[in-house]
């Protein structure tokens, strides 16, 4: 979505990156340092460990506490939930920082001068993005009148000392900033495409090649077929381990008690919504009264977005001070009074498009390609191919998968301009006949819903469908019955076994950062238990968990532990590893030297053995049929010269013979930008900064314990 983010000029960077500038505007240096002991205690009540040195759970939380003092005084409202998360991950980022970034840093020889700082603070060029955040409105435009002031106010030492305080924290956390974003950078200009991997590519995607192969897949003889003991697991993962990476989690078996309304609930509440009806339609202020009896805080005036089309057919159908519902959506319930239209000053649409990515730091051949793509993309739709299966297949940006769909907005400049303009300034619904160029390329844009300033004035009430209190009580009692027979997951097992109401669930590989189980939703309390110190495997936990609409008992079916790994842990892809190679054995036993037409060969060999044909497909991409894109048979086919056949040998996802019939090389051609372009993409090379600093990381031997605490 950072595309659209940009298209919008939202111009505050990302809610991460804000809250990273708040936490480094209201939080002094020295309270992280490593002086008189601090945060740095006894392993005794250890949260982690970061490059040698042991991190105390509790002073951990005493820094937390302070910050999260300091964020609701700067902020004038109370932490969240999720702003506390926030908090721990900066506190935890700002110790890391300080106990492996700054000895890198220092090592390179990498500073940020006080010239250089003050050109990220005051200069018109190099203004650091942080900075120009602190001095621009909510449309993202930078007030520099606002900007010289401050500077001025700061200068002449003129402003609040608390004030004053909170930007020299700010100044010098942004030094800490720049010194990063340097290493990055540096990192990053490590790497780049040379000419030959861009020819490469060129010639993997452009070559062609025909071929007749026979297969056999691995799935043509049946799992249960094929025996794999422990023992051989064992053995292939001590031959194996740096193949595999060691990991904390559980299997977590549970029964779910779901909470559901009763039929006396929906009678109850039907009777509620009839009286509020009454009320609603005598109401001298209908607007204050939906807005003190609704369960769901609802906008009198609403766009034509913002109702839907079965309460639109009912508005059609009745007058001004009508009464229309209720409308059933899930669990709610809604009734409106209607009291006419208004208009609105902004219009309101909705749109889909396709961007074809073609920035100012691309190339001119890559633009002009770029161009082409998105012409050729607007008259396949023109001609009647489907829009949002297109914007799947080429769309660049995070809309592609929602088929380019942007959702409604306003006339009011969230969209740049020229965006805006195409669809504003166009009439009814349907596809813009010509592309809509901005600085992020060349946009094909489809109008789904046409503008409008139309407003509805509805007064509306809403009401959910809820549990009664008898309701939720009988259930519980039976959740609560079923734990206390259930002292051991045998227990639980054994008591569903009698009962043909329960259903018992296992979830796999639940991590310790994982906040669901399965379907179950704000799971944390169950994962947290899991993984409680005097857990172990078997426990089942001594309290019903209530999570939402669910009331749940868990226990530990199983576990890994990432200190100490065993070939267990990994054993559904060492079996399926171990099974396949087996497979293969037997197959290539049983075709022999394949001598003969590979239709002779498949009638010889049986049931399983296909024979199949590709015409003129490429390297980069080519699927195999029925065995789809496997590389290994890929290059047997390009590897070999036309006219030549393999003897039989084991893919992917089965044996082959494959049989080369034709290669078309590729054109001769003077320029591989655009490979060499698409191939950094694809490698992700401008994330060498980031590889690098996963590296450091690593090496520094980070044990962060937080996931099994919070």
């Amino acid at each position: 979505m950072a595309i659209v983010n940009k298209i919008r000029e939202r111009s505050g960077i990302a809610v991460a990156v804000i809250a990273v500038a708040l936490l480094l505007f209201i939080v002094g240096g020295d309270i992280f340092s490593n002086r008189g002991g601090g945060l740095f205690g006894s392993s005794s009540n250890k949260l982690g460990e970061i490059n040698g040195t042991e991190i105390d759970y509790q002073q951990f939380m005493n820094l937390v506490e302070a910050q999260r003092q300091q964020f609701e005084m700067s902020t004038g409202r109370s932490a969240t939930e999720q702003d506390i998360a926030q908090i721990r991950e900066q506190v935890w980022e700002k110790l890391i920082y300080d106990n492996v970034y700054v000895a890198e840093f220092e090592k390179l020889g990498l500073t940020v001068s006080d010239d250089e700082l003050r050109e990220l603070i005051q200069g018109t060029k190099n203004m650091h993005p942080y900075v120009k955040q602190q001095f621009s409105d909510q449309a993202g435009n930078f007030n520099a009148a606002q900007h010289a002031e401050f500077i001025r106010s700061y200068t002449n030492n003129t402003m609040p000392a608390a004030q004053k305080a909170m930007w020299d924290n700010f100044k010098r956390e942004l030094k800490q900033i720049r010194l990063r974003e340097k290493y990055t950078n540096l990192l990053n200009k490590t790497s780049y495409i040379t000419q030959a991997e861009g020819k490469a590519d060129y010639m993997a995607q452009t070559e062609k090649a025909s071929g007749k192969f026979l297969y056999v897949p691995f799935y043509s003889i049946q799992d249960s077929t094929i025996k794999v003991e422990d023992s051989e697991i064992k053995d292939y993962y001590s031959k194996h381990k740096e193949e595999f990476n060691a990991f904390d989690s559980r299997a977590i078996s549970y029964v779910s008690f779901q909470v559901i309304p009763t039929k006396e609930d929906s009678a109850a509440l039907n009777t509620e919504i009839r009286n509020l009806a009454k009320g609603l339609a005598s109401a001298a202020d209908p607007q204050a009264y939906a807005s003190a009896n609704s369960d769901i805080r609802s906008p009198y005036l609403k766009t034509p977005a913002e109702v839907s089309n079965e309460v639109k057919a009912a508005i059609s159908g009745t007058i001004v001070g009508g009464l229309i519902g209720p409308f059933k959506e899930g669990n709610t319930y809604t009734i409106h009074k209607y009291e006419g239209i208004t208009t609105d000053s902004l219009y309101t649409a909705r749109a889909s498009h396709i961007l074809i990515r073609a920035d100012s730091t691309m190339s001119d051949s890559v633009r002009a390609t770029a161009r082409q793509t998105a012409t050729d993309v607007l008259n396949q739709i023109k001609a009647g191919a489907d829009f949002a299966t297109l914007a799947r297949q080429y769309g660049t940006d995070g809309t592609a998968q929602q088929g380019g769909d942007l959702g409604t907005f306003k006339n009011n400049g969230q969209m740049v301009k020229p965006f805006e303009n195409a669809i504003f300034g166009f009439s009814g619904t349907g596809v813009i006949p010509n592309l809509v160029v901005t600085d992020f390329g060349y946009h094909i844009v489809k109008v789904t819903e046409a503008k409008s300033n139309t407003l509805y004035k509805l007064a509306t009430i809403s009401k959910e469908l809820q549990v009664g209190e008898s309701s939720s009580n009988e259930i519980y009692t039976k959740a609560e019955k079923l734990r206390a027979a259930s002292k051991t997951v045998a227990d639980l097992e054994a008591a569903v076994k009698k009962d043909n109401s329960l259903i018992l669930l296992t979830a796999e590989n639940v991590m310790p950062q994982s906040t669901n189980i399965n379907t179950i939703q704000n799971a944390r309390e169950i994962v947290l238990w899991s993984y409680g110190k005097d857990i172990e495997i078997g426990d089942v936990a001594d309290r019903v968990f209530v999570l939402g609409d669910n009331y749940v008992i868990a226990g530990v079916k199983s576990g890994s532990d990432k200190d100490s790994p065993k070939a267990m842990d990994f054993k559904d892809q060492i079996l399926a590893k171990i099974r396949n190679d087996k497979k293969a054995e037997k197959i290539l036993a049983k075709l022999g030297d394949a001598k003969g037409s590979l239709e002779d060969v498949s009638k010889k060999y049986g049931a399983g053995a296909l024979v199949e044909e590709v015409a003129d497909i490429n390297f980069f991409s080519g699927m195999l049929n029925s065995a789809g894109f496997d590389p290994i048979a890929l290059g047997k086919l390009f590897g070999q010269k036309a006219g030549k056949r393999s003897k039989p040998f084991q893919g992917e996802s089965g044996v082959f013979v494959m049989e080369t019939i034709a290669k078309t090389a590729a054109p001769a051609i003077a320029d591989y930008s655009l490979y060499k372009e698409q191939l950094a993409q694809r490698t992700g090379l401008g994330r060498t900064g980031y590889i690098g600093e996963q590296i450091i990381r690593e090496k520094a031997k980070i044990k962060d314990n937080r996931a099994k605490m919070f």
